[in-house]
């Protein structure tokens, strides 16, 4: 298990006024606004981490962002969080850019893995509870690979050398009910995202690769398989149900990750368990740059480690990323950091002020912003009118800075 240290988080008194009591969210799945209130007293959920062949982008960090703030709004209403993250820590790419770079592919993922949690910690990112890499994770994945084999949905392509194990994806219950899309649509997003649809063999083009036989000159593992390696999908299902268990409250990522990799995990989950992988199915939007979305094939980066060597505050970063709505689609600029710059440093003008008027209506207003589908730009909003108000007519509360100085860390995760 990779390590990462904690960030406090400061408790806040309860809200004395009219604010929701759980937290409501966009479900891709339903296509609507679900409550992800919890089970008891706990929350569990599941982010889809990084690939580490290259440094974190923005792209990145607003997908871990908004997740950190569910992690905050279901503290802040009492819950414990169970929060699991992977790391795909061997895969084509990363083995690719190794290969091309001439780094062994453990360092390569071990140093950007560490920069990537580095990053995390810049932006005040809660960390998981367990932070699980596909390598240390091979028995889990061949252990519910095997416990998939009397599904009859497992099967072998390929010749003798080289005998991959397959899901026959297709033939899952409610295969389809994550993104909704046609047949057609899964094929050529497959295709897009490093599937296989035209291999001869398989049962259906959509089926998916559960573990890849060894090769030549390629990382592998002993198992009751079969020398080799797990594929993208199984990784994190097992993952997921080995350490928050089936039917949790939200699996979360990028909107990218909808089809094919959550539908893919959610057919692998139901046909495991016989119950869903997630009561949600949360997807962030995404980040462009120069007109494109952000991507590491394409090299249209902008990167959290180059913003914070160049002198970017860390906090005016994640205030330019909380300044768009989580399900929006976005285009980086400059202009946005400089914004978020000078308004952090207004914010930060009223630490100076001895007193200040009340703010209890403004912690309401961001929860309630917050606990309403996560608007982060009206939870915003209300900071700003509170700071305006406070420098304007000054006050006479003494204690109220280092309330509103918590609230904004602990719903936010902005340190002023």
């Amino acid at each position: 298990m990779y390590a990462w240290e904690t960030v406090d988080v400061p408790s806040l008194p309860p809200s004395t006024g009219d604010v929701p009591d759980q937290l409501t969210l966009f479900d891709t799945a339903s296509q609507g606004d679900v409550a992800v209130a919890g089970d008891g007293d706990t929350a569990r959920m599941y982010v889809c981490g990084i690939t580490p062949y290259d440094a974190t982008h923005l792209g990145h960090a607003n997908t871990y962002v908004t997740f950190d703030l569910i992690n905050r709004v279901w503290r802040d209403l009492g819950l414990k969080v169970d929060y699991t993250q992977n790391v795909t820590d061997v895969d084509d790419p990363l083995l690719e850019r190794a290969a091309e770079t001439g780094v062994e592919w453990e360092e390569l993922a071990a140093d950007q893995t560490e920069l990537f949690r580095s990053d995390m910690q810049d932006l005040r990112v809660l960390p998981p509870n367990n932070y699980i890499g596909a390598v240390e994770s091979i028995a889990c994945v061949t252990e519910l690979i095997e416990h998939l084999l009397p599904s009859g949905l497992i099967y072998q392509v390929g010749d003798d050398e080289h005998p991959d194990w397959y899901f026959n994806t297709a033939e899952a219950p409610g295969f389809g009910g994550v993104s909704h899309l046609s047949e057609a649509e899964m094929i050529d997003l497959f295709r897009e995202n490093g599937g296989d649809p035209e291999r001869p063999g398989k049962r259906h083009p959509l089926d998916s690769l559960l573990w890849r036989y060894s090769r030549d000159g390629e990382p592998s593992w002993s198992s009751p398989l079969g020398a080799g390696r797990p594929g993208w999908h199984i990784e994190c299902t097992a993952i997921a149900l080995r350490y928050l268990g089936p039917d949790f409250d939200v699996q979360g990522g990028g909107s990218d990750l909808v089809f094919p990799h959550h539908e893919m995990c959610a057919a692998q989950a139901i046909v495991a368990s016989r119950e869903p992988l997630a009561d949600a199915f949360v997807h962030s939007g995404l980040v462009a740059l120069d007109g494109e979305k952000m991507s590491k094939s394409k090299g249209n980066l902008e990167l959290v480690s180059r913003l914070r060597k160049a002198g970017a505050d860390p906090m005016a970063v994640r205030l330019a990323l909380l300044n768009n709505h989580w399900r929006s689609n976005w285009e980086w600029t400059p202009e946005q950091l400089e914004r978020a710059t000078e308004r952090l440093a207004q914010w930060r003008s009223v630490l100076n002020n001895g007193a200040a008027i009340p703010a209890g209506e403004t912690i309401d207003a961001m929860r309630t912003a917050l606990r309403t589908n996560l608007n982060a730009p009206e939870a915003l909003a209300a900071v700003d009118t509170w700071v305006a108000a406070t420098l304007s007519v000054g006050g006479d509360d003494t204690d109220v800075i280092a309330q509103m100085s918590a609230a904004v860390d602990a719903l936010l995760g902005i340190k002023l």
